[in-house]
């Protein structure tokens, strides 16, 4: 038992979350580069021109220039393994994030020095503040112009609603930015632009001797010495139990893109994050270091590899180990499936693995058993709840733009929903098929992959509704009076539940008012 407790001890799974631009996806790729994982930068190369980020390699992330897709990429390094879960920052794709925030034991905000907080930031902190996960802000962009690190700090406690506690500070900013003072390990790591290479540190034990002069210049020092006494003064000592319990977030300062301040944050949060927690299910809640494997399916991605029509069920291990062929029971089916192909990643690259631990984030082929949230376990009847599908708020008919792909648009409808980007209702009333989203962008991504992984070309059509409602009633006469009354707007979902889709928020209201016996809910979530 003791192997196997040091196995998941040894565990940190966490996410990069931001709003777009931040530089989140270039940090996941410095991290990769320290755990060897990758050699260089922009070591994923999609033409001669543009060097692209390893973690961004379905195509549309490639043209568009941002991530659409949660990837997870797993490493080592001084002695743990990583998994890190590189998720979209865009808005359109929140509820790809929101699943993934479920998966992960801690989380990693980067917000950048020059803009501050951003709506995104601040929605995803909820879910984080919710949850009670630990969170660490890395404040990029360092090597530009931006805000005082004061009034930067300021806005992450008021927007974020988190105490802060700054654990390296930046000397300097833009094109005077010389390094940072590592408050944690109480070293200096001066700067050199270099996207390769990795900045010289330099320990000081006195920051009030004259040796700070010989590396940074004399109001530097000066400055940095006032700054380092403000900091003490006015922030907390950092605790590592309230970083823990999600009270007070530990600051760091660098550039991704220089690959600068990186290694001091990857070190302390190696050192500080939490292994795997426990998680609740609907029964009871389960230690990672029970014996028993359980998991989650917290993503399902169609087409990993365009060559092979795969999809691929993301599960969070959440205690014992999983080991390859063994008998595992799909508690949503009742039944009992076995792996012969478990996969980990390193963005697209994937291997085989023989066991898996408490901690671990998994692929298993997916031929069409698995929906997001199901649960798999050694045996026990579990659910594992808090996956939320929002209700959409733009919705479009789908229509088969060329009648000798019928089969390949159905497919690819069918596996793209499965992913959850987005959802299907089907219209009872003329059968037409209509896709409800959060987001703009997503018709555009959906568009894009049935034509370049299904080869079906669609076409959009306009339909005005305000909003999706699951309804469900413990009076079935009603339920099937109020379906006859609103024959025109009933339609199923992917799973075959009614679903109402109200063309109005006073129609809505009326319908509630009218029948008082039918509940309506606003997300998937309910009755499972």
């Amino acid at each position: 038992m003791n192997e196997y407790k040091k196995e998941i001890d040894q565990r940190r799974t966490f996410a990069i979350i931001s709003h777009p631009d931040a530089g989140k996806t270039t940090l996941t790729e410095k991290l990769l580069l320290f755990g060897g994982a990758i050699h260089v930068a922009g070591a994923v190369k999609s033409n001669k021109i543009k060097k692209t980020a390893t973690s961004d390699w379905m195509e549309i992330e490639k043209q568009r220039g941002i991530s659409v897709a949660t990837s997870v990429m797993g490493f080592e390094y001084a002695g743990y393994k990583i998994n890190i879960l590189d998720t979209p920052g865009h808005q359109d794709f929140a509820e790809d994030t929101f699943r993934t925030l479920t998966a992960v034991d801690s989380v990693i905000i980067v917000i950048d020095g020059a803009k501050g907080v951003e709506t995104q930031t601040r929605r995803l902190m909820e879910v984080c503040r919710m949850r009670k996960t630990p969170v660490m802000v890395f404040i990029n962009k360092m090597d530009r112009e931006g805000q005082d690190p004061f009034d930067l700090l300021d806005e992450i406690e008021k927007e974020l609603q988190i105490r802060v506690r700054p654990l390296s500070w930046p000397i300097d900013m833009g094109q005077r930015f010389r390094g940072v003072y590592n408050i944690h390990e109480g070293a200096l790591n001066l700067f050199t632009p270099d996207k390769q290479r990795i900045t010289e540190s330099v320990t000081i034990t006195d920051l009030n001797s004259s040796e700070l002069e010989q590396h940074i210049t004399p109001e530097q020092a000066e400055k940095l010495r006032m700054d380092l006494e403000l900091v003490d003064g006015v922030y907390p000592e950092f605790d590592r139990e309230e970083y823990l319990s999600g009270d007070i977030a530990p600051v760091f300062f660098g550039s991704a893109l220089n690959n600068f301040g990186v290694q001091e944050l990857l070190n302390c949060f190696v050192e500080i994050a939490p292994s795997p927690r426990p998680v609740k299910a609907e029964e009871r809640e389960v230690s990672p270091y029970e014996p028993a494997f359980t998991g989650f399916v917290f993503k399902i991605h169609a087409n990993m590899d365009p060559n092979h029509r795969s999809c691929i069920a993301f599960i969070k291990i959440c205690s014992g180990r999983f080991e390859r062929n063994a008998s595992y029971k799909h508690v949503r089916l009742g039944k009992s499936l076995k792996f012969s192909s478990p996969t980990a990643f390193m963005a697209q690259r994937k291997e085989t693995v023989e066991e898996a631990f408490a901690g671990d984030i998994i692929g298993l082929p997916d031929t069409g058993n698995f929906r997001i949230g199901d649960t798999i376990t050694a045996g026990e009847e579990l659910h594992f709840k808090g996956l939320p599908s929002f209700s959409p708020e733009l919705f479009k008919y789908i229509e088969n733009q060329d009648p000798m792909k019928t089969k390949q648009l159905a497919k690819g409808i069918d596996q793209l929903m499965g992913e959850g980007v987005a959802q299907l209702f089907v219209n009872q009333f003329n059968g037409r098929k209509i896709i409800g989203t959060v987001g703009q962008l997503q018709f555009e991504v959906i568009q894009y992959r049935l034509l370049h992984e299904y080869g079906a070309a669609c076409r959009w059509e306009p339909i005005s509704l305000y909003k999706a409602c699951w309804i469900e009633s413990d009076d079935p006469a009603e339920l099937e009076n109020f379906k006859k009354r609103k024959s025109q707007f009933m339609a199923k979902d992917l799973v075959g539940r009614d679903v109402y889709l109200a063309d109005s928020g006073y129609v809505l209201t009326m319908a509630q008012q009218d029948f008082p016996k039918i509940r309506f809910h606003f997300t998937s979530e309910f009755g499972k």
